[in-house]
């Protein structure tokens, strides 16, 4: 049996790996199916047609029908009876096999018999007579046609262990219409209890009593319908396996920050920062199916997001393919929380490395899932999916109507309010909370103008222009200036032509652009890789390498350079013959042996590749003996695997301890010839030791500041340290007149301090006076010396008393006296009142409104004292003299006093006994400024002056 294969190019699934594609081939022309199928002569066939959305009815041609009877005879006979109304010639073809040898039937029109033998194949005529073939044995026959008019018939008969007779009958032919939204082939059917598929697409059908209908399915290229989403739709097998029809794939896609085309081809931008679901079924007929996106906001103001990790949930297994830092192509694959290496297939899921993709691939769903960092593709097929997708990627139906359809089957007016319904629960993500939705629009254009990159300029130019004619470049330039404007930092931009060239390139149309972008699009390679724009899907590898790869569409990524292949999908290790890769990474050649990880291996060719056994060492056994000591490996130099071994002291292994020693004293050890532990003593370290420190010798020594000490190299034999040697510190003892050896604290020796005030007098002579003492100079009385301790400073002063003017003949007889200073003379003038006398009064005494019955006898001072003001030239001042008449001795007298109330009071008063001149000072009006500033500077030390005076004269 031969099974129909499609068209050059025509893939059998829909789920194709690598970067997301949709590419089809283009309608077959002229009347070749794309698919092979067993021609057949004539006319009666089953026809199918393939529609895409409303198709027309399609009418097929008219199907002979034959009966088939079945007897015991040893010989089979095969009659087709066909009307009489055209035929062609009357006469009978015979035709004989035996042995194997299949027979097939030739076209004529005059009567022709063949016989053959062997392995001879024998064609047999078609003519408009009735045809008889007989087989026998186990040789099968081949079908054959016979033609009357325009309608044909094609029947095979089998013979196995025993002989069957068939009888072929023609029918009535019958017509079908076909008509539906998706691509369909539909065969011709009649009314029957069972039918089934020969070979070359060859369907029969039991009508009754024996008599089936033969019907060879004839496939008619079906018209190429346009999908929604501006992408080619692809040519899908029917399920019988010998037509194909035309289907839109459910294609989903997201960039940037992030934009989104749903499974339609409907644009929009969302800028959510929490875990949505991308696509999920209406109708849940797969156990825990869904794609959901984690987004984050990826700059620090918050405004937009990217895509961060895209989650696949199939059954048992979740995926995560994560971004490991953002903005790059790196990530990391987890299922079920666990890193996983690349390649990686269980449980009906399957993940590998697809150029600068990582893509999820569910075989059973005919699905997969790209995701590069930047950008995610989701692909599924429609037969499986149509009409039943809900999330972010919307309906999948091929109108974009209803692509921003909410959880409760509602139409949002923009899809950027759909999208935040489509909140899942996450964990890590506790701001976020399904239900909840922001209170003002996201943000899907730039705020203010600006001039978008040159980068995205490249979209519409010359460098995009050949992909132009497949896919309009018109929304990924509005993301590329979105990107640009918002974020003009992160080169966003790139992903929009990232993601618009592999669109492309599922296409067909490959572009190489990222070198036009002046390296801020450029992508890196790691050492032994170069970059391609247009790679393979799949990277041959020396085990895929005898494999035919059927897919021509390509991506971007990096590639092992010509000349060099990868060694396996799993050893990311270019190699220029396929010999072996261990796990040092190192291509070796059949038959090369090396050492690796202290293994002695050999490459050889077969399934294991590379076979090792451990490394072999001889060497010497080692004992370590002794405190301290233990075994150590050492690296061979001549031998890395096979170290050397060798004793090693260890000191912190030794049980002695450092004792502590006395200050003055040190630690020292030795280790014994042949040991490993040292062995510690106290000696000296030849310093001298005070109040728990140490000298060198030579050194001074602080006792106390009354000694000066230094450290010998004298050694104590008891102590055994050095001696302190120390001399008293000399002190002067002598101080001169009016000065005194105090004691001063803190120091060894006291110090002269003045106590008394040293004058000179005017014959050159020392007066030495304390403080507080007055002195008339011995020569002259009128000069007075005095020493005053004023704030702890001695002050020694001089006063010279100037005496006024004295005219004995004006004084009145036995006047003359000297003032009480001793150096002045003074007496009553003539014309002058009484001298200082006592005075007697009687008078009342009235005290607090009492009064005293009689005059009582009052005495007071009264008369004239010598007062004089006049100017020294030697002070530059006016000096002056006051004295007054004041009492000298009173007595206290009694009294009683009549007081109003008429009571009496007793009431003492002074009576003044005698009088006398007496000095005063002289006082002058003044400011109360310039009086306490008198009073605070001079009147202290006046007042002394004048009071020794005083006290001098008396």
């Amino acid at each position: 049996t031969r099974t129909p294969s499609p068209p050059t190019g025509l893939p059998t699934t829909t789920s194709s790996p690598g970067t997301p594609t949709t590419s089809g081939p283009s309608s077959p022309t002229g009347t070749q199916p794309p698919i092979s199928t067993t021609p057949f002569t004539g006319t009666a066939s089953t026809t199918r047609t393939t529609t895409s959305g409303p198709t027309p009815s399609v009418s097929t041609l008219p199907t002979t029908t034959i009966g088939t009877e079945i007897s015991t005879p040893s010989t089979t006979s095969a009659t087709v009876t066909t009307p009489s109304t055209s035929p062609t010639s009357t006469s009978p073809v015979s035709t004989t096999t035996s042995g194997t040898t299949p027979t097939t039937s030739p076209t004529s029109t005059s009567p022709v018999s063949t016989t053959t033998s062997g392995t001879t194949p024998t064609t047999s005529p078609t003519s408009t007579s009735p045809v008889s073939t007989t087989t026998s044995g186990t040789t099968p026959t081949e079908s054959f046609t016979t033609t009357s008019g325009t309608t044909s018939s094609s029947f095979i008969t089998i013979n196995a262990t025993t002989t069957i007779s068939t009888t072929f009958k023609t029918l009535p032919p019958v017509s079908t219409t076909t008509s539906g939204p998706t691509a369909t082939s539909t065969a011709v059917t009649t009314t029957g209890s069972d039918s089934w598929m020969l070979c070359n697409c060859t369907k029969v059908i039991c009508i009754e009593d024996n008599i089936v209908q033969v019907i060879p399915i004839i496939c008619n290229p079906p018209p190429k319908p346009t999908c929604a989403n501006g992408l080619s739709p692809v040519p899908v097998m029917d399920e019988d396996g010998c037509c194909w029809h035309w289907e839109c794939d459910c294609y989903c896609t997201g960039w940037g920050d992030p934009h989104y085309m749903t499974f339609d081809g409907l644009y929009y931008s969302y800028q959510g920062n929490c875990t949505y679901v991308l696509v999920e079924e209406i109708n849940k007929k797969v156990d825990n199916f869904g794609v959901y996106i984690d987004n984050y906001h990826c700059d620090a103001r918050d405004v937009v997001s990217c895509p961060r990790t895209l989650i696949v949930r199939h059954e048992t297994q979740e995926v995560r393919l994560k971004t490991a830092q953002p903005n790059t192509l790196q990530v990391e694959v987890t299922v079920n929380n666990k890193y996983v290496a690349l390649p990686y297939k269980k449980f009906g899921v399957s993940i590998y490395e697809s150029g600068i993709n990582r893509v999820v691939e569910i075989p059973e769903l005919k699905m997969n899932v790209t995701y590069n960092g930047l950008s995610f593709s989701i692909r599924m097929p429609y037969s499986l999916f149509g009409n039943n997708t809900q999330g972010q990627c919307g309906t999948c139906n091929n109108n974009t109507a209803d692509d921003c359809m909410l959880p409760n089957g509602n139409i949002a007016e923009h899809c950027e309010t759909m999208a935040d319904h489509w909140q899942v629960v996450d964990p890590s993500k506790p701001q976020c909370s399904p239900g909840l939705v922001p209170t003002s629009s996201p943000l899907t254009t730039p705020t203010q103008p600006c001039k978008e990159s040159s980068i995205c300029e490249l979209l519409l130019g010359s460098v995009f222009k050949p992909c132009h004619a497949f896919v309009q470049p018109e929304k990924y330039y509005a993301a590329c200036v979105f990107d640009s404007c918002v974020l003009p930092n992160l080169d966003l931009e790139c992903s929009s032509l990232q993601i618009y060239a592999a669109v492309c390139a599922d296409q067909g149309a490959c572009i190489d652009w990222r070198k036009h972008t002046n390296g801020v699009c450029s992508h890196e390679c790691p050492s032994g890789k170069e970059y391609r724009a247009c790679g393979p899907i799949k990277e041959m590898t020396c085990k895929s390498r005898g494999q035919n790869e059927t897919s021509t569409k390509q991506v971007e990524g990096c590639f092992c350079p010509n000349g060099t292949m990868l060694y396996d999908s799993g050893v990311d290790v270019c190699v220029k013959t396929c010999g072996c890769v261990g796990v040092d990474k190192i291509p070796r050649e059949f038959g090369e042996k090396f050492t690796v990880d202290c293994q002695d291996c050999i490459c050889l060719e077969g399934e294991h590749g590379i076979l090792c056994k451990p490394h072999v060492c001889d060497q010497k056994k080692v004992t370590c003996d002794g405190e301290g000591f233990y075994e150590v490996a050492e690296v061979n130099p001549k031998d890395s695997c096979c170290p050397l071994f060798t004793c090693k002291c260890n000191t912190s292994m030794c049980t002695a301890k450092a004792p502590k020693c006395s200050l003055g004293f040190e630690v020292h050890s030795y280790i014994p010839s042949g040991q490993c532990c040292p062995v510690y003593q106290c000696v000296p370290k030849g310093v001298c030791v005070h109040e728990n420190a140490e000298f060198l010798p030579n050194s001074s020594v602080f006792v106390d500041k009354c000694q000066n000490c230094v450290c010998t190299n004298d050694v104590n034999v008891g102590t055994q340290l050095n001696i302190i040697s120390c001399e008293r510190v000399p002190c002067n003892t002598y101080c001169q007149p009016g000065y005194e050896l105090k004691p001063v604290k803190g120091e060894c020796c006291g110090k002269c301090v003045q106590t008394k005030c040293i004058i000179h007098t005017t014959d050159n002579s020392e007066l030495i006076l304390s403080p507080g003492d007055f002195k008339n100079d011995p020569q002259n009385n009128c000069t007075i010396y005095s020493c005053v301790d004023l704030h702890d400073q001695l002050i020694a002063s001089t006063s010279e008393i100037t005496c006024p003017a004295f005219n004995e003949d004006s004084c009145k007889p036995g006047t003359i006296s000297f003032l009480p200073n001793g150096c002045c003379r003074t007496c009553a003038p003539l014309d002058s009142s009484t001298p200082c006398s006592v005075r007697h009064r009687t008078d009342f005494i009235v005290y607090n409104g009492c009064r005293s019955v009689d005059r009582v006898d009052l005495t007071e001072c009264e008369g004239t004292c010598g007062t004089f003001s006049l100017y020294s030239p030697e002070a530059n001042s006016m000096d002056h003299s006051c004295s007054c008449c004041r009492e000298t001795s009173t007595t206290e007298k009694e009294v009683v006093l009549k007081c109003p109330g008429g009571h009496a009071m007793s009431h003492k008063y002074i009576y003044v006994e005698s009088c006398s001149c007496q000095d005063t000072e002289c006082e002058r009006p003044m400011s109360n400024e310039l009086q306490k500033n008198e009073e605070n500077d001079q009147a202290t030390t006046l007042n002394r002056i004048k009071r020794a005076i005083s006290l001098t004269s008396k």
